[in-house]
């Protein structure tokens, strides 16, 4: 080779003329592995070569000769037929010196020579060398190629015949050679096609677009050269090895699109071979003049961001959008051709030069092959229809631009034909969507796919074409999909995609007309779709005011609006599978067109906004219709992770309402006015807030004289459906904080960590390299022996800086922040607009009759916007709107809206107690506006009075995070206010003020003492019930406090006592109703709840204090009601549920279901007798398998306890609480309170001597007690819950002997039995309950012994009639009776006691029920020892056998003392001649008497 182009070694030069091999000792047939790099001149010809030359070399050369030998020569042609030589080759190796011209043939076929040549081994190939090319210029594929040589002929004079490789092609077999080297295009390599794809596809597009004339004849290249450009297309999609961007698309061909192509030379229609044509136009690189054009295409999705891969710069503004955006007026009736439907209405253009009839154009003949495609061809060319859309929309705009037809009309730009075949490909394209839209799930997403494409193609039309014709062929997409699905989720989600991209145009409102009014503007060349036949979205009826309405002159006027509204409508009507997400789509498609609106700087101005939002006044429309649907945000609970920790426990806010907290607008059972049924909502919370977005920014945007007028026609129904709507807005934008996005990130890092737990996990179970290289991982690094292992562990996640994104904080605090103040801004925002639409509504209904309605239902809303989270700036306005709605309707609000001003006095204190200066200035003023104008109006506000006291009691019983400070500045304001009012002071009005604030200062000092035990909650319920207590001439305060103590209990998992304090408001509400009414299905009172407790009687309401439910303000609650007594009573059996007390839960609805049937309520009917069947299935299957809690007597002993010192109480613990537990609770809390050296526990259960006791310490006893039952009442408590409930006497053993020692032999063994009467039965409204009673009774030892015998037999007895049997129970008890190393077992009680007969006859009758305790228990201890016998396995034979062996032993030991009997008790004293029946009828007992009797008398 000539020239320095073989690459040099790293050490030397960069090139070498040479390069060697390694040596290869002693081998005759050597390998050599050197790599040889050749950089390859620009031009090849025939006579470049490799030439290798092989040597011998010596190792011991003799004295003057060379080390070198040359032995022989190859060489390799580097071209063959102008084609590189690659692959493997097999030389001959010459030993002679090479002839001249020795390169212009290979060394296969070298012609004879004079002298001959020597070969080595006779010309046979022995040098065996591989060679690969890397090149740009060379093709290396036959079919590429020949292709590139056949294309070459034709633009280059040449002379036939040509040769290519072995074949000779002449001018006549040119034509047919060449269509051949088409179709074989796409059997080329996949590696050099992509190589050379841009200039493949440039000569197929040449040739698709110019006639051929070859040897005389044209020759039409067209449908060949397409085919094969849909062929490699579909080729590059189907290659896994190429890439493809997030929609699917072949990045090689997106960036031959958008960088390469440019329309074909359209100067040179004719190529005649052997003429010398223009030079050749096939390149890659210095397209700046495509660039520029296409840029005027790409420039309009940049703005609309329709296409985000894509960074071009923006442009200016179009020649229509500085017409609109002009300040000048303008006669939109002369005007609008050339801003607004320049296609639509114009005229064809008269100077338009007709199109020569020779001269084809690309994008025509490209939309002729898509139209005129079949089979094969035909799918692929859907399949990748995105490919051929952009095609053909970038040779459209080039077109427009190479022809200088930009200001020309644009129906005049294209011909007729070519509109056919667009109409033509979107009818056929939109028919595919349809067929493949009913095929399996993967042919639905290529159908998406298709569709997308469509709209996008379309979306590009809207800027070339005349947008009339556009606007036909949507109507047509629409129409003609909508007939070919049956599916309406699917139908609508493709038109809604379809929709969405096409109004994501950068001229979206101009194609709409948003600027027309309804008196003038264009009728649509589209008027609509199969949907124009359907009724109005929008209820109303009968308005003067119409553009609220989704009329059919509307949606031909704002066409694409018009559509998108039509399938939102659509959408929220529907309920079929699928549609939420389908509902989701449309209304992000409107939230996303409103935010670029609101973003977009030509919309910036006010009055541009109005318009803007004119447009969109029909959504009002269809929000209000679909109002049942929303999310119900009024409904939201307060922390998720409490109420899922205890499941089926009560709501806050319903507790709060069932409780009789009327002032709680948050709490269930809260019915809109316009909606009495409220349905599940279907749509989603995100949906209907981005809704609900909506109609706000139309309501802040819109005309507001425009707003107040159609407010004005609407009729009241209507105004309260926005009213409702309203309210929900409230709840909805409530401001959350910053806590909700940390509570967010750290639920995604817990569930991150759970995920990557459970990975780790599977993949150590796994075997092989993974399952063994995560073991390694999970080596200790502590451990010495993985150390080193540990060090070269690449891959170690816990060494390296790679982690999952969840595994740390996603956001910054300054992103928190930011977020947060967003979250801030949109609340106010929110909550603004919805105080101007309320204002709005006053002002406009002022005069109409429906007034006192609406203001209930505007009263509403502000009430609850009190008790979200809101900014100053908006309560300022907010206060300022309520002082002016008390001053002007102040007479209606006290009298017809109690329980609305009932809710606002609670809100309103609450804001008494901010910290806040300017927020409590405004609440003081307001609430003392309410107080002053409800004594004017009525010249007493008593009722004002108590609402204020139950809000207070109210706020502290829930609030803990009110300030009692601030709030008695408020006080003290609001004081201040009434003695400086001139006004009011020749009234009592001043002296009511005093009075009712030093009673809510009196319950705020209550609030403190509570506080002090917040963390003692026994003590915290006894006060809240002391409290309680003090309320009982108050029925509603005392309500609100049981309320308040029931939210206590369901906090702490007390449902039981949760659900008792329910139950007692219950009876406390019908003690009130029965003085009402007198209905048949009410109960009576608090007397028929005695069933379910018969603490329940003390809310009988037989006080001479009791007031009057007919008094002002009594009662006035909502629970005070048969609605209010039901909800009460339901909450309380779902708590008994959850508590696991079913058989109550019975009981409770033995109350309710009277009246639900009275007011035939049979939904509810229903409901509740599921609910019985699940409670009394729960009975059958959990049985004796509940614990129901666990008891323990609490004495406290010292001074230092106050008012606890000597008390004794029943503590109620969980179930399965150990004695430790509860010691070690009461140790460490009072520990904290006095000191842990001040507190000690006494162990034992004995008396206490206060006088032994240090009088610096506490002393806290405890000792467990369990339920005691006289043997009469034992009749009647049959089951295990019975045992169970309604308790309230216990009894605890304390052993002892009589020298002081607590335990001690058999004989001398003596056991003292307290048995403890509560004030209340258990369960109660509180878990501790003082002791009133205690009895000790003190056993003998003989006693002693009778009593453990009895509970031993009856373990036996138990265990042997258990079913199932358990085997292990029943050998457990076994053991422990007749096993032989039972310590004081069995036989010794025997032999201390029946071994002799007792000297003192007093211990007679002891020693005879003893003898028969034993004669019992050996008969049980044999059933129990068969009873084993049939449940044991064959590997316990020989355990049974010892069984029986001990058993018999005992009996055998036992039988002497069983049958030998007291001779003075079995004596014949009386002759007995009645019958057996006639001497059952005396009882034992009455027998003992008279054998005594007569043993006296002898």
């Amino acid at each position: 080779a000539c020239g320095l182009v073989i690459f040099g070694k790293s050490s030397g030069p960069e090139f070498v003329q040479e390069t060697y091999t390694a040596i290869t000792y002693h081998n005759k047939s050597p390998d050599f592995y050197e790599e040889v790099k050749i950089k390859l001149p620009a031009k090849l010809t025939e006579r470049h070569h490799l030439l290798f030359t092989f040597y011998h070399i010596s190792c011991q050369p003799k004295q003057g000769a060379s080390v070198e030998t040359l032995l022989g020569y190859s060489w390799l042609p580097i071209l063959l037929n102008d084609r590189l030589q690659t692959g493997h080759y097999c030389l001959p190796v010459a030993l002679d010196k090479l002839p001249f011209h020795y390169s212009i043939h290979s060394p296969e076929k070298v012609p004879s020579q004079t002298p001959p040549i020597k070969w080595v081994e006779g010309h046979k190939g022995v040098f065996n060398v591989a060679v690969q090319a890397v090149s740009s210029v060379h093709a290396q594929d036959n079919h590429l190629e020949k292709f590139f040589t056949l294309c070459h002929s034709l633009e280059s004079q040449v002379s036939f015949p040509i040769r290519l490789m072995d074949q000779k092609i002449t001018e006549a077999t040119l034509e047919h050679e060449l269509k051949l080297s088409i179709i074989c295009l796409n059997s080329s390599r996949l590696e050099p096609l992509v190589l050379f794809l841009h200039l493949v596809l440039d000569k197929l597009f040449q040739l698709a677009l110019q006639p051929m004339i070859i040897a005389g004849q044209t020759a039409n290249f067209s449908q060949f050269a397409f085919e094969s450009v849909v062929a490699i297309v579909n080729s590059l999609h189907n290659s896994k090895d190429l890439s493809k961007d997030q929609h699917g698309r072949n990045c090689l061909l997106a960036s031959y699109i958008y960088y390469v192509f440019r329309l074909p030379d359209p100067q040179r229609e004719v190529v005649k071979p052997g003429n010398v044509g223009a030079r050749s136009r096939y390149y890659t690189f210095g397209r700046t003049s495509a660039m520029s054009v296409g840029s005027k295409l790409l420039h309009s999705r940049v703005i609309s961001c329709s296409n985000p891969d894509i960074a071009v710069t923006q442009s200016a503004t179009d020649e229509e959008v500085k017409n609109i955006m002009s300040s000048k007026p303008m006669d939109h009736s002369s005007s609008r051709m050339s801003f607004c439907v320049e296609g639509t209405n114009d005229v064809p253009s008269v100077c338009a030069s007709p199109r020569p009839p020779n001269k084809k154009h690309f994008h025509e003949e490209l939309a002729l092959q898509m139209v005129v495609s079949t089979g094969i061809v035909r799918e692929s060319v859907f399949k990748y229809a995105w490919f051929f859309f952009e095609l053909l929309i970038k040779s459209m705009a080039q077109y427009v631009h190479s022809i200088e037809k930009q200001d020309n009309p644009r129906r005049s730009r294209f011909s007729d034909r070519f509109k056919d075949d667009i109409t033509t490909i979107v009818s056929v394209v939109t028919s595919e969507i349809a067929a493949l839209l009913v095929k399996p799930q993967k042919e639905s997403e290529q159908a998406e796919k298709i569709n997308i494409s469509l709209a996008f193609f379309l979306y590009d039309l809207l800027s070339l074409m005349d947008r009339g014709f556009v606007f036909n062929l949507i109507k047509h997409y629409c129409n003609q999909l909508s007939n070919k699905l049956n599916s309406l989720s699917t139908l609508i989600s493709m038109r809604l995609e379809f929709l969405r991209i096409l109004c994501s145009h950068e001229h979206y409102l101009n194609l709409n007309l948003f600027f027309m009014t309804s008196t003038y503007a264009p009728v649509s060349p589209s008027p609509s779709l199969s949907s124009q036949n359907s009724s109005s979205c929008s209820s109303f009826q009968d308005q003067k005011i119409t553009v609220f309405d989704l009329s059919a002159e509307y949606r031909q006027q704002h066409f694409l609006t018009g559509l998108l509204f039509t399938e939102l409508a659509a959408a929220l009507d529907a309920d079929s599978e699928g549609i939420s997400k389908v509902q989701r789509k449309a209304v992000n498609a409107i939230l996303s067109l409103l935010s670029s609106h609101d973003l977009d700087p030509r919309c910036s101005k006010k009055e541009v906004k109005i318009k803007i939002a004119a447009l969109y006044l029909p959504l009002v429309g269809i929000i209000l219709d679909s109002l049942p649907q929303l999310y119900d945000f009024t409904r939201r609970t307060g922390n998720t992770e409490e109420e899922e920790e205890c499941a089926g426990a009560i709501n806050q806010n319903v507790a709060l309402a069932i409780a009789g907290n009327q002032l709680n607008l948050k709490s269930f059972g809260i019915t809109l006015v316009s909606l009495p049924y409220r349905q599940s909502a279907t749509l989603s919370p995100d949906t209907t807030r981005n809704l609900l977005i909506c109609f706000l920014w139309i309501m802040k945007n819109a005309d507001q004289n425009l707003i107040q007028k159609w407010i004005a026609d609407l009729p009241s129904m209507q105004l309260n459906r926005i009213l409702d709507l309203l309210f929900i807005c409230v709840s909805c934008f409530e401001y959350k904080g910053k806590q909700s996005s940390d509570k967010v990130s750290t639920q995604a890092l817990q569930k991150s960590q759970d995920v990557k737990a459970r990975l780790e996990e599977a993949l150590l179970r796994g075997e092989g390299a993974r399952g063994e290289m995560m073991k390694r991982c999970r080596i200790p690094a502590g451990n010495d022996r993985s150390v080193g292992l540990s060090e070269n562990l690449r891959w170690r996640k816990e060494q390296t800086q790679w982690r999952q994104a969840n595994e740390r904080q996603d956001k910054t605090k300054a992103e928190l922040d930011q977020e947060a103040l967003i979250s801030g801004n949109l609340a106010t925002e929110a909550n603004l607009i919805i105080l101007d639409m309320q204002e709005n509504i006053i002002q406009a209904s002022f005069a109409a009759e429906c007034r006192d309605n609406l203001l209930g239902g505007v009263l509403k809303v502000l009430v609850n916007s009190l008790g979200c989270d809101q900014s100053t700036t908006y309560l300022t306005h907010c206060f300022a709107t309520l002082r002016a709605l008390i001053a002007k309707f102040g007479d209606f609000l006290f009298e017809e809206e109690v329980e609305q001003c009932a809710d606002l006095c609670q809100r309103v204190l609450h804001h008494c107690s901010s910290s806040i200066n300017i927020t409590r200035t405004q609440a003081c003023a307001t609430l003392y506006l309410l107080m002053r104008y409800s004594f004017s109006s009525t010249n007493n506000f008593a009722r004002v009075k108590m609402q204020m006291t139950m809000s207070l009691a109210s706020l502290v019983g829930k609030s803990p995070e009110f300030n009692e400070e601030f709030l008695r500045r408020s006080l003290r304001t609001i004081l201040a206010y009434a003695e400086e009012d001139a006004d009011m002071q020749a009234t009592p009005f001043p002296i009511q003020v005093e009075e009712l604030l030093c009673n809510l200062n009196s319950i705020l000092s209550d609030t403190v003492k509570m506080r002090e035990f917040q963390e003692d909650p026994e003590m915290l319920m006894d006060l809240m019930y002391r409290i309680a207590k003090g309320y009982q001439t108050s029925p509603d305060l005392r309500l609100t406090w049981l309320q308040n103590m029931a939210e206590k209990h369901t906090k702490r998992k007390c449902y039981t006592e949760a659900a008792m304090c329910l139950v007692h408001a219950a009876a406390l509400v019908a003690e009130y109703l029965s003085m009402l009414e007198d209905r048949s299905y009410l109960p009576v009172g608090s007397v028929n709840f005695q069933n379910i407790s018969s603490n329940v009687l003390e809310e009988s309401a037989v006080s001479d204090d009791v007031l009057s439910p007919d008094e002002d303000g009594i009662c006035s609650g909502r629970y005070f009601s048969e609605s209010g007594l039901v909800g009460l009573l339901e909450q309380a059996a779902e708590l008994f549920s959850t508590g696991g007390l079913y058989e109550t839960v019975n009981e409770v609805y033995k109350i309710v279901i009277p009246i639900l049937e009275a007011h035939r309520d049979f939904r509810k009917l229903t409901l509740t007798h599921s609910k019985l069947q699940k409670a009394f299935d729960s009975i059958i299957n959990k049985g004796q398998k509940r614990m129901f809690g666990t008891y323990f007597r609490v004495g406290f002993y010292g001074s230092r306890f106050g008012d606890l010192d000597e008390q004794e109480f029943v503590y109620k613990e969980p179930a399965i609480t150990k004695l430790p537990e509860i010691s070690h609770r009461l140790e460490g809390f009072y520990g904290q309170c006095f000191g842990e050296d001040a507190v000690e526990v006494i162990k034992d259960s004995a008396p206490v001597d206060k006088r032994k006791l240090d009088p610096n310490k506490a002393y806290i006893q405890i000792t467990f007690v369990e339920p005691y039952f006289d043997e009469y009442e034992m009749k009647d408590r049959v089951t295990y819950f019975e045992k169970n409930f309604n308790l309230c006497r216990f009894m605890y053993s304390t052993p002892f002997t009589m020298d002081g020692r607590p335990r001690g032999e058999l004989s001398e063994q003596y056991k003292r039995n307290t048995i403890l009467t509560t004030m209340h039965a258990f369960p109660y409204i509180k878990t501790r309950i003082s002791v009133i009673k205690k009895e000790e009774f003190i056993l003998t030892p003989i006693e002693v012994a009778i009593e453990d015998m009895r509970k031993k037999t009856q373990e036996l007895t138990a265990a042997t009639s258990q079913e199932p049997p358990d085997a292990k129970m029943l050998q457990m008890v076994l053991q422990g009776s007749v096993g032989a190393t039972v310590n004081q077992g069995p036989l010794e009680v025997a032999q201390v006691f029946l071994a002799e007969i007792p000297a003192d006859p007093k211990l007679y009758r002891h020693h005879n029920k003893l003898r028969l305790c034993f004669k019992e228990f050996i008969m049980r201890c044999g059933e129990a020892v068969e009873k084993n016998k049939r449940l044991i396995t064959a590997d316990q034979r020989e355990y049974q056998l010892e069984l029986r062996k001990n058993y018999g032993k005992l009996k055998e030991n036992l039988r002497p003392m069983i049958e030998r009997k007291i001779p003075q008790l079995y004596r014949p004293v009386m002759k007995v001649h009645s019958t057996r029946e006639s001497f059952r009828s005396h009882s034992f007992r009455k027998y003992d008497a008279q054998t005594s009797s007569q043993s006296t008398k002898e």
